[in-house]
C-alpha cells in the first residue's frame, strides 16, 4: 500500500554521488528503474536529478529536443528549486523505458485545470504513474514539456532534493533544519559550517523526501526568467551533434524506400535486376506496400531505386482527388448530421429571429510537415532482438511501436535517441518510416539506415487535415454579437481549439467527421491552426459588418476575458494601431488562446506588382502565465509564426488520382530568410497557470495576415494558401 504522496528512490553511486527521482514509483517498476539507473546508483522517474561528488547536478529530461529549448528550460526549473549553481548543471535525455514513463504528462493531460484534494493526492499520483506506464507515455508535443513536466515534475524534484540535502547537513552538524541555508550548490550554517551538495549527497540519499515541499516565490528566482544559453546549441554549431542521418555504425548499410504512391496501395511486383546491376547495391527488399534498395551509401541506394519500375496495386483510393474530398465535405455539411462540439445558450433560436445575419465559408488544404531533416531510422536485428536509432518525439511510444511492428516483446527492443532536424508532430505517433526501417532490417544482415528522400517524405507524410468551415452570426443594432454558429469538418485535438473567449452569450459549434481519406498526423498547433484562421477571420468580418474597427470590436467583446483583453491591447499598442501605416501598407489583427498561452498578433502587409503579399512586420503580445527562458520563448513565438506564415502564404498538399502532387520544395514553398518579416515579441506574465511556447505563435498568424489584406484591398480571401489568389483582384489564379 502506498502511504505517502511521493517516493524518492536514491542510492549511493560508486563515487559516492546522489541520484534522486521525484515521483510516485509503483513498486512493480522499482527494480527495473534501479537496474537502468544502476550505474549512477539511483532510481529516477518523471523528473530526475543526479548530484555527483564533484558537485555537478545532472538533470535527466524525459522529453526530446527538436529546437524548442526544453533540454534547457526544464533543467532551469529544477535547478531553481534546488538552489543550484547553474554553472554546475548538466543535462541528459531520459532513456526510452517504462521506468521513465512521464507521469507528470499523464497528470497534466487528465487533470486539466482541476486541483486534486490533498487527501487524494497519493492515490491520484499512483494512478497517473500507472497510466503513463500502460500507455507508454513519454511524448514531446502539445506544448506540454514546461507546463506539465516542468510544473508538475521538475520543480517538485528540485525542491525535494534541496530538502533532503538540508536534512543531511542538519543531521551531520547537529543543528535544526531551519537554520541550514542552501544556495548556489552549497550548504551553510551560522556556526561557520559549510559543505557542497556533492559532499552531502551520500547522506541525503538515506532520507525519504517530504511529501509536499513549498516552492519558491517568483521574487526569489535566480535562474528562471533569465535568458539562459541553451545546452543543445554548441553541438549544433560545432558539428558534434549526431542526427539520425549522421549515425555511423560498423558494417552499416544504407537503404532508400519507395512506398505505394497511393495511400493504402500494395506492391504487386518489381524487377530487381536493374538495381542489382548498379555499383554498390547489396540487395533489393520487397515489403507489402513498398520496395527498398540497400547499398553501401545513401546516394547509390537512391539512384538504384530510381532505376526500378515497381508495379503497384493502387487499391480503392486511386480515384480520390482534392476536388472529390472537398465535395464530400460540402455534402456532409449540407446533410447536417453533426456531432456537438460545444454549446452555450440557444444560438439557433436567436439566429432565427435576428435581423442582421452574417455568413461565410472558409477552406484550408492538407499540409505536410516538411522537416529540414527528412524522416529516417537505423535498425538492426541480432539474436531475435531489435535495436533502433533515430530522432523521435516519443521515445517510449516509438519503442512500443517498434515491438509491435517487429512482432516481438518490448523488452527485446532497445531504442537510442539521436538529434532530430525538426519534428512539428511528424516524429511523434506517425511512424511509417520506423515500420519500413524494421521491415527492411529483417531482411538485411547488420544495421541498416533507412532514409526517406525529400520526395518520399513529402508524399508519404501524415498530413494536417483539410477542412471546411461554415460560420454564421447575428449582430444587434449596436454591433454586438448575439449568436454565433460554427459548423465544420473534422475534429482532432486539442478539444478546446474551437472555443472563443468573446462575450457571445449564444454560441454553438458542431462538426462532421471521417471525411479525410489520407493519413492524418498532428501538425504544429494541431486544430488551432485551422480554427485560428476560421474564427479570427470571421470575427474580422463581423467587425466590418458592424461598421467598427477590428481591434475595437474585439476589445468590446472581451469584457469577460481580462487576460485576453490585455494581450490584445498590448499587441495593438506595439503596432501603433491608432497610427496610419505607410502608403501601400495595411495592418490586421488576430488573437488566439492555445495550449494555455494567449497570443495576439498584428501583421503589416503590402502587395507586390504581381498581386502577391509581402509581410513586413509582425508584433506578438503573449501571456503564458510565466516565462521560464525568455530567449527561447521569443524564438518559439517567432518560429511558430514563420511556420504558420509559410502555411498561409504557400502551404498546400493536393491529391490527384489518390497521389500527392507536391514532391519537393520547388512546389511546396517555404518562407525564406529574405522574405521573413521583422517580428517583435513582448510578454505579459499574469501569474496564471503556465502555458506552452512551441505552438501558440502558429495559431493566429494566417488570420492576422488575411485581415490585413482585406484592410489593404477590400478583398476577403477565405481560402488558404494566399498564393492561389491575385490579391489585387481577389480572383483565384488559373
Amino acid at each position: 500500500m502506498v502511504s505517502r504522496r511521493f517516493f524518492i528512490f536514491s542510492g549511493i553511486a560508486a563515487a559516492g554521488g546522489l541520484a534522486i527521482g521525484y515521483a510516485l514509483m509503483p513498486l512493480t517498476t522499482l527494480g527495473r528503474a534501479r537496474k537502468i539507473a544502476g550505474k549512477d546508483g539511483a532510481t529516477m522517474v518523471t523528473a530526475w536529478v543526479r548530484i555527483g561528488t564533484d558537485n555537478s547536478v545532472t538533470v535527466i529530461v524525459p522529453h526530446s529536443e527538436m529546437g524548442q529549448g526544453v533540454h534547457t528550460s526544464l533543467p532551469m526549473m529544477l535547478a531553481e528549486e534546488l538552489d543550484a549553481d547553474w554553472s554546475l548543471v548538466r543535462m541528459e535525455q531520459a532513456p526510452a523505458d517504462k521506468a521513465f514513463a512521464n507521469a507528470a504528462l499523464a497528470q497534466g493531460f487528465l487533470r486539466g485545470d482541476k486541483t486534486i484534494p490533498s487527501v487524494l493526492a497519493g492515490t491520484a499520483d499512483f494512478s497517473f504513474r500507472k497510466i503513463a506506464e500502460v500507455i507508454n507515455l513519454q511524448v514531446t508535443g502539445g506544448s506540454t514539456s514546461v507546463r506539465f513536466t516542468g510544473v508538475e515534475g521538475m520543480r517538485r524534484t528540485g525542491a525535494a532534493a534541496r530538502a533532503m540535502l538540508i536534512k543531511a547537513a542538519a543531521t551531520s552538524w547537529g543543528v535544526p533544519e531551519a537554520e541550514v541555508i542552501a544556495k548556489q550548490s552549497k550548504l551553510s550554517h551560522a556556526s561557520g559550517k559549510t559543505a557542497t551538495y556533492g559532499e552531502m549527497a551520500a547522506i541525503a540519499a538515506s532520507f525519504d523526501a517530504p511529501a509536499d515541499v513549498p516552492l519558491k516565490a517568483k521574487k526569489d528566482y535566480t535562474i528562471v526568467g533569465k535568458p539562459i544559453a541553451r545546452f543543445d546549441i554548441p553541438p549544433k554549431v560545432d558539428g558534434t551533434a549526431v542526427y539520425g542521418l549522421d549515425l555511423r555504425l560498423p558494417n552499416l548499410s544504407f537503404a532508400v524506400v519507395a512506398a505505394s504512391p497511393v495511400f493504402g496501395g500494395t506492391l504487386k511486383s518489381v524487377d530487381a535486376a536493374p538495381a542489382k546491376a548498379m555499383r554498390g547495391v547489396k540487395q533489393v527488399v520487397k515489403l507489402a506496400d513498398a520496395v527498398a534498395v540497400v547499398a553501401d551509401n545513401t546516394w547509390r541506394a537512391k539512384e538504384a531505386l530510381l532505376a526500378l519500375k515497381p508495379v503497384w496495386d493502387d487499391g480503392p483510393n486511386a480515384t480520390i482527388s482534392s476536388q472529390s474530398i472537398f465535395a464530400a465535405m460540402d455534402a456532409a455539411l449540407d446533410a447536417g448530421k453533426f456531432k456537438t462540439d460545444h454549446s452555450t445558450g440557444d444560438a439557433d433560436a436567436v439566429l432565427k429571429g435576428a435581423k442582421k445575419i452574417i455568413e461565410a465559408t472558409y477552406c484550408v488544404p492538407y499540409l505536410a510537415h516538411a522537416t529540414m531533416e527528412t524522416v529516417n531510422c537505423t535498425a538492426h536485428f541480432e539474436n531475435d532482438k531489435l535495436t533502433v536509432w533515430g530522432g523521435f518525439q516519443d521515445g517510449l511510444g516509438a519503442r512500443a511501436a517498434a515491438a509491435k511492428f517487429a512482432g516481438i516483446s518490448i523488452d527485446d527492443v532497445s531504442l537510442h535517441h539521436t538529434a532530430m532536424g525538426g519534428g512539428f508532430g511528424r516524429r511523434g505517433s506517425t511512424l511509417n518510416y520506423l515500420k519500413h526501417a524494421i521491415g527492411v532490417a529483417r531482411q538485411v544482415q547488420g544495421p541498416v539506415q533507412v532514409v526517406f528522400t525529400r520526395e518520399e517524405d513529402m508524399t508519404q507524410d501524415n498530413y494536417r487535415h483539410a477542412s471546411v468551415s461554415r460560420m454564421k452570426a447575428a449582430l444587434d443594432e449596436k454591433g454586438k454579437v448575439t449568436a454565433w454558429l460554427h459548423q465544420f469538418t473534422e475534429k482532432f485535438d486539442p478539444p478546446e481549439a474551437t472555443m472563443v473567449n468573446y462575450d457571445f452569450a449564444n454560441q454553438a459549434s458542431r462538426y462532421v467527421k471521417g471525411l479525410n481519406p489520407i493519413p492524418w498526423g498532428p501538425w504544429r498547433s494541431v486544430d488551432h491552426t485551422q480554427m485560428g484562421f476560421f474564427i479570427e477571420t470571421f470575427v474580422d468580418e463581423l467587425a466590418y459588418a458592424a461598421g467598427q474597427d477590428p481591434f475595437a470590436f474585439r476589445r468590446a467583446h472581451l469584457g469577460g476575458a481580462p487576460r485576453h483583453k490585455a494581450v490584445l491591447e498590448l499587441a495593438a499598442a506595439m503596432a501603433g494601431w491608432e497610427t496610419k501605416p505607410a502608403q501601400g501598407r495595411a495592418r490586421g489583427i488576430a488573437i488566439r488562446d492555445a495550449f494555455g498561452t494567449i497570443v495576439a498578433q498584428v501583421a503589416e502587409v503590402s502587395l507586390n506588382a504581381d498581386g502577391r503579399v509581402r509581410v513586413h512586420q509582425v508584433w506578438s503580445a503573449v501571456d503564458p502565465g510565466e516565462v521560464i527562458n525568455p530567449a527561447t520563448f521569443v524564438a518559439q513565438i517567432q518560429g511558430g509564426a514563420i511556420y504558420g506564415l509559410t502555411a498561409a502564404l504557400y502551404g498546400e498538399i493536393t491529391i490527384d488520382k489518390g497521389r500527392v502532387v507536391q514532391r519537393n520544395f520547388p512546389d511546396y514553398e517555404m518562407v525564406r530568410m529574405a522574405d521573413a518579416p521583422q517580428h517583435e515579441v513582448r510578454f505579459i506574465e499574469s501569474g496564471a497557470r503556465t502555458g506552452g511556447a512551441g505552438e501558440p505563435g502558429t495559431a493566429p498568424i494566417a488570420a492576422a495576415v488575411g485581415n490585413a489584406l482585406f484592410a489593404l484591398t477590400g478583398k476577403r480571401i477565405r481560402e488558404l494558401p494566399f498564393k492561389n489568389f491575385d490579391l489585387n483582384t481577389g480572383n483565384r489564379r488559373s
